[in-house]
């Protein structure tokens, strides 16, 4: 399964980053591996979660209060 963010969604990302980074750098990057984390569930098994909207499911992190939002 081929992925990529939308651009709004990186500029969350990377602005999650930050806040994160602005705590302590270590947390940045456990937030940075928690969404690759979850981008790497929905690749290896996309049908796994179920649908919120019509075609649009939702991956949530498992340490952070985030989601990844995804078509199929």
């Amino acid at each position: 399964m081929r992925y990529e963010f939308h651009p709004d969604a990186v500029d969350e990302y990377m602005a999650a980053i930050a806040h994160y980074a602005k705590i302590d750098t270590r947390l940045a990057l456990q937030f940075a591996r928690a969404v690759e984390g979850a981008v790497d569930r929905i690749v290896e098994s996309p049908d796994r979660w179920r649908a919120i909207d019509d075609d649009v499911r939702r991956c949530l992190t498992r340490i952070f209060p985030y989601g990844v939002l995804y078509t199929v």
